[in-house]
């Protein structure tokens, strides 16, 4: 610089703060009126790696609603699936707590654990994890099954499912015998078999092509709005994006930001956002709402 000459503005202009306090009143007027049905208070996830701690997850807090789409987003190591276990009460946090329906999952024995999750949580992996001795109805007639139903019914209902994913003519084919984006299908059916009121999708279109990956997408999200589920995914996804109601970023094991779709620009293959306010806890901005 200079000498004389006067000091670089190093403050937002003023149409970016307005943007920033506009993004806290959306969020605001977000949440209002809506139930709370995870809510994750001081989360800290610490492991053991050989001689070394692994901080995970760092003091995270985050409420979900029901009935919205929200997406966790954040490079590889980032903590994104270590909070994506624990909403999902797949894992228990080192220190914080984590309600799912108002249930501490941690508190719960392992009988009481799996039943919670067979009825309250439908899930979705990347590798879809279906049996493949089984047929797609037997695959997801399974969780009916063992949540009581008698066999006859509970296929009649997994029939029903897989019909309403476009697979009505593939009830009796075994994994191996269906794509990809068929297999990723029926583990769809099955995250809905016993109507929970949440379903977990982590990375679901991570192994399928660009427009198959768009199909599952959309099914998703009819299926969560016709039926008024919760839905979280964590996902690399950029096309995932534009179904989500919000988008959770995390970095380092904390959450850099909560956004609202309406204050993202999304682009092909990129995503920016609005200014944001960092908010009282620094960086993780919204993260409380």
């Amino acid at each position: 610089m200079v000498s004389g000459s006067p000091p670089e503005q190093t403050s937002r202009p003023a149409d970016a703060n307005v943007d920033v306090h506009r993004g806290r009143d959306d969020l605001r007027n977000y949440a209002r009126g809506k139930r709370v049905i995870v809510s994750a208070r001081n989360v800290s996830r610490v492991y053991k790696v050989g001689a070394e701690t692994v901080h995970a997850l760092r003091d995270v807090s985050v409420d979900i609603y029901a009935g919205e789409y929200v997406s966790i987003m954040g490079p590889s190591g980032s903590g994104k699936s270590t909070l994506f276990n624990q909403v999902g009460g797949l894992d228990h946090p080192t220190a914080g707590t984590v309600e799912v329906q108002d249930v501490l999952v941690s508190q719960l024995s392992r009988t009481q654990q799996a039943r919670f999750r067979n009825y309250c949580i439908g899930y979705i992996f990347q590798s879809y994890n279906l049996i493949p001795v089984m047929s797609a109805t037997d695959n997801v007639a399974l969780p009916i099954i063992l949540g009581g139903t008698p066999v006859d019914q509970a296929k009649t209902r997994a029939a029903e499912l897989l019909d309403a994913v476009g697979l009505g003519n593939r009830l009796d084919h075994r994994p191996d015998e269906l794509s990809g984006g068929q297999q990723q299908r029926v583990a769809i059916a099955r995250s809905f078999a016993n109507d929970p009121e949440i379903i977990l999708a982590d990375e679901p279109t991570g192994n399928l092509d660009t427009h198959t990956g768009e199909e599952i997408i959309d099914k998703l999200s009819g299926l969560s709005r016709e039926k008024g589920t919760t839905i979280i995914t964590a996902t690399h996804d950029h096309k995932m994006l534009s179904v989500s109601d919000r988008v959770v970023s995390i970095t380092d094991g904390s959450i850099a930001k909560i956004e609202l779709r309406s204050q993202l620009n999304i682009q092909v293959g990129t995503i920016e956002s609005r200014p944001t306010d960092p908010g009282p806890d620094g960086d993780r901005g919204e993260a409380a709402q």
